[in-house]
């Protein structure tokens, strides 16, 4: 682009405007009275009944050339469109005036992330950094040994999330393993955690993979992923009709001494390695005979289809994971109605569920102190006088997309922590098979506490919500220094470099 045109430097033109100043050429003989972009949203949900039909991977292949021709469910105008032009594209699609969001500028500003990543842009780029291994595992080749002595705690992206990978793909080659079994989400079809269960098939493991067909846009590659491990001998499980399995789990047993040793794996996000380094989640490796035995008895259940069976330690939805929350939250109230302090602390994705917000309004107005970190969805309204004044809602918008599922307790100065695969969303308590586990030892507990109480102070990313709606951002006040709870971690956790400018 000439200099005259665009100024110094590299230039970027969208191609839309390109369009739009040569609209006239594109129509030739015709007479062009405006030009304006628009963006259709359709419904990617597929319309697959799984009580219905015989084979369910069939039927989602032949569902998946649908998903274009989705129900229209939003439209998105140039704010310069003439009303006349907009009123006929909502005719066309069968959508209402309050489906129709007018944009003041491009409407499909995705397009700029390809600029990002250009090595003339270096200043729109974050500095790299190397997740860390934490160094009980940086000397040993023997993964099993480490875990058998206690637990592993990893914070992603902070912490690597090879450790994970490292365990299956040991537990492929060891002659001691005997079987493992794992959920899968999201992963990919030639992610590193695929590979290892094909090597384990492939080695003599009982392999047994409960993959999600249909985890919302990766449907297709879970088809692929499924067919790879059952070309490799491994037993897949579509999981049960009518529930997602979205529990993120991994079990491994192991002969040893002549004993049938356990060791998992129990996570707040997808066995993905991309997304282990975009989204902030926990994993824990434990060999935790109660642990392991509960998640022995929930992988029984998914692949036999059995009753539910009694858990010493996991909540699991959709069966006691809602109750065993409702039961703490007023535990914390009754706490506080007693007279005694009490606290809860919970950071998650989404709060929608009804039940779990009347408790909440309990719990407040009895004097629970309740600090929630919500990313996204919250139904929840603080601050309201008389019902949710003592609760305090914020939300984390950083250089990672913040993923991770904990729930902290008082409990009268036992503390408590868990760590789950659920939102408090109906979809998730009542829909889903989920699970929570909880951090055991007070040395883990009151890490994790502490991490939790980083997003609590942070001042530089963070937003609260108002008792309106509104969300207000934080910002230091006074003498305050900013604070950045995703910068904190990665000077704590991850490499010496400060990523996050």
């Amino acid at each position: 682009m000439p200099e005259e045109v665009g100024g110094p430097g590299d230039n970027y033109v969208f191609l839309s405007s390109m369009i739009h100043a040569h609209a006239d050429d594109l129509f030739q003989g015709m007479k062009v009275k405006g030009c304006y972009q628009f963006r259709l949203t359709r419904n990617a949900d597929l319309s697959v009944d799984t009580e219905d039909v015989e084979d369910l991977a069939r039927a989602l292949r032949g569902e998946l050339f649908s998903r274009r021709y989705g129900d229209a469910v939003r439209l998105e105008v140039a704010d310069t469109c003439p009303k006349h032009l907009s009123d006929y594209l909502l005719k066309q699609f069968n959508l209402h005036e309050t489906e129709l969001y007018q944009v003041n500028g491009p409407v499909n500003l995705t397009r700029l992330f390809s600029i990002t990543g250009l090595d003339s842009q270096r200043e729109l780029q974050y500095l790299p950094f190397t997740p860390q291994i934490p160094k009980l595992l940086q000397n040993s080749e023997n993964i099993f040994s480490v875990i058998s002595k206690q637990d592993i705690l990893l914070l992603h992206p902070f912490e690597s999330f090879t450790p994970v990978v490292d365990l299956l793909r040991q537990a492929a080659k060891d002659p001691h393993v005997l079987a493992v079994r794992q959920t899968l989400y999201r992963s990919g079809a030639n992610s590193e955690i695929v590979d290892a269960l094909v090597d384990a098939a492939r080695n003599g493991k009982e392999v047994t993979a409960v993959i999600e067909l249909r985890a919302r846009f990766d449907e297709e590659s879970n088809l692929q992923l499924a067919s790879r491990l059952q070309a490799a001998g491994a037993v897949v499980i579509y999981g049960v009709v009518g529930f997602k399995t979205h529990a993120k789990m991994m079990l491994i047993l192991r002969r040893e001494a002549g004993e049938i040793v356990r060791y998992a794996h129990l996570g707040t996000g997808n066995y993905h390695a991309a997304n282990a380094r975009l989204y902030t989640d926990y994993s824990l490796l434990t060999s935790d005979d109660a642990l392991c035995e509960d998640v022995g008895k929930l992988f029984s259940q998914l692949i036999g289809m059995g009753k539910t069976l009694r858990m010493k330690k996991l909540l699991h939805a959709p069966f006691t994971l809602k109750k065993g929350m409702l039961d703490m939250i007023a535990r914390e109230t009754q706490f506080a109605l007693d007279g005694k302090p009490a606290h809860i602390i919970a950071k998650f994705n989404s709060l929608t569920d009804p039940k779990i917000i009347r408790a909440l309004y309990k719990a407040s107005q009895s004097g629970v102190r309740i600090d929630l970190v919500v990313r996204g969805m919250c139904c929840l309204r603080p601050g309201i006088a008389g019902v949710s004044h003592n609760i305090h809602v914020r939300s984390i918008i950083g250089r990672f997309l913040e993923h991770t599922r904990v729930f902290y307790f008082l409990n009268g100065g036992e503390e408590q922590m868990f760590l789950s695969s659920a939102d408090w969303m109906e979809r998730n308590l009542d829909k889903r098979v989920e699970t929570c586990f909880p951090v055991e030892g007070k040395k883990l507990i009151m890490r994790v506490k502490k991490e939790l109480e980083l997003y609590l102070t942070d001042n530089t990313h963070s937003w609260s919500l108002q008792a309106d709606g509104r969300y207000i951002r934080n910002t230091p006040t006074g003498n305050q220094n900013p604070r950045s709870a995703q910068a904190t971690l990665l000077e704590r956790l991850g490499s010496p470099i400060l990523a996050v400018r």
